[in-house]
């Protein structure tokens, strides 16, 4: 999901991504200690598009503070 896309979402919208993302990326640090990860490259992606999110909810906070 790219940044355009995440900007037309709410902020509940995108805590509840963040939340789903975390999740994933637990997911695939357990599997990568267990030794059953097949996509390695997933993990990278997972990161940066949690801190897109991240991003995005902060641009928002600090908007609706500033008016």
């Amino acid at each position: 999901m790219n940044a355009k896309e995440l900007r037309e979402k709410t902020p509940d919208q995108l805590r509840e991504e963040l939340v789903y993302l975390k999740k994933e990326s637990f997911n695939l640090r357990f599997q990568q200690a267990s030794g059953n990860l097949e996509s390695t490259s997933r993990m990278k992606a997972s990161r940066r598009e949690a801190a897109r999110v991240k991003t995005i909810l902060n641009e928002k906070a600090a908007a609706a503070a500033s008016e």
